[in-house]
């Protein structure tokens, strides 16, 4: 459900005398496409401005839709452009701008996040931003879960399509037990909802959060801070925290493989199960396994 807006005329406006609202950053190659599609066949929808008086009363405009339609506009060289202007406040004018573009999910991850968080700021609670936007309210809840916990890595995780929302959730509710957190993971791949490769980028992105943090950096790489001995101390710690965590990773992978190989000789004892093993043509077993279960080199 969109927001409502009041009736309004369609009317050419001077592109100088239009101030975006919400101004965001756009992906390149999506803003050639707009230009070249304008270039050819015209402008087919019109932005979306409300008027407002500035000083020596010349009648200007705030941008309330269509941000890459005016870009690529003025970047023809156009001086004037079809807009339909509606009378609404600020406060409305801010609200229709960020659930247009949530709503048509054309912002990355990050902004349609700090979208929600912004309306969530503003007073509205999960029900009002759902039919604003027009996302569930399960999935706006969820959303606001994770952002009051500070999980961005997981949030973009989310929107891009790499984690479950109710597997981001489990993972948080985990906290730090990596058991826990892997638990969530096989119960996700279980039940269907992680498969294949999408698991491999799960886990990846697990591991960056345990190594790199829950935020995730914006805008301009941070500069980089001067070496000294307490920030070397703490990249030391972080360091020995993180092949910890690989030797911890690295025993639970030994205790599964002497448990198999365990399993594995107390079935090679029963005579009945080689000679299944044999009838079915499975006799045989990779050379690292087998090295294992037979240390003397004996064979089915």
């Amino acid at each position: 459900m969109r927001p409502d807006r009041q009736p309004g005329t369609v009317r050419m406006i001077p592109i100088d005398r239009i101030e975006v609202l919400n101004p965001r950053e756009r992906n390149h190659r999506v803003f050639d496409e707009i230009v070249d599609n304008i270039k050819t066949i015209g402008l087919k929808k019109p932005i979306t401005v409300t008027p407002r008086r500035s000083p020596g009363d010349m009648e200007r405009y705030l941008l309330v839709c269509g941000e890459g339609r005016l870009k690529a506009f003025k970047s023809l060289g156009e001086v004037d452009i079809p807009a339909l202007v509606v009378d609404v406040s600020d406060e409305d004018a801010f609200i229709m701008s960020l659930a247009e573009n949530i709503a048509r999910r054309q912002c990355s991850p990050l902004e349609l996040l700090a979208g929600i968080e912004q309306l969530r700021d503003r007073g509205y609670d999960k029900k009002a931003i759902a039919e604003k936007t027009g996302l569930t309210r399960e999935y706006i809840q969820g959303v606001l879960t994770l952002l009051q916990k500070g999980e961005e890595r997981l949030l973009v995780a989310v929107e891009r399509g790499r984690i479950p929302l109710n597997t981001a959730l489990a993972i948080v509710g985990a906290g730090n037990d990596d058991r826990a957190v892997q638990v969530a993971l096989q119960d996700a791949y279980e039940s269907g909802k992680l498969r294949g490769k999408q698991l491999l980028q799960a886990r990846r992105v697990i591991e960056r959060r345990q190594t790199l943090g829950r935020s995730v950096a914006r805008g301009t790489p941070r500069k980089r801070e001067a070496v000294t001995s307490s920030s070397l101390v703490r990249t030391y710690q972080k360091e020995v925290e993180r092949q910890k965590l690989i030797v911890k990773k690295a025993e639970f992978a030994h205790q599964r493989l002497l448990f198999v190989v365990g399993a594995m000789r107390e079935l090679l004892a029963d005579e009945n199960f080689i000679n299944l093993l044999r009838a079915e043509g499975l006799d045989t077993m990779p050379k690292y396994l087998a090295e294992r279960v037979w240390p003397a080199g004996v064979a089915v």
